[in-house]
């Protein structure tokens, strides 16, 4: 799987949320399940939940053409994590 992603935007996630974007690999390597983002009309989004480690990451991510370009990755909430590890 190709992953692509913005400079600007993997500075901006690593100082909001203290994580690379690269992670986004290893999230969607571990996926437990994914949503569609339905607060974004202009493109479609999704949202992947996986796992690093014992930890439950949210990516963000969009295809183009063949890869995903990973748009957000932090850390799942207590609800979200509850959703989908129980």
């Amino acid at each position: 799987m190709d992953i692509e992603y913005d400079s600007t935007k993997d500075r901006a996630n690593r100082a909001k949320h203290g994580l690379p974007l690269a992670l986004g690999r290893i999230v969607l390597e571990n996926l437990v399940g994914e949503d569609l983002d339905v607060d974004h009309t202009d493109e479609e989004r999704i949202v992947a939940f996986g796992m690093v480690g014992i930890r439950l990451f949210v990516c963000v991510y969009t295809l183009r053409g063949s890869a995903c370009r990973i748009i957000s990755i932090r850390r799942a909430t207590k609800a979200e994590a509850e959703r989908w590890l129980s």
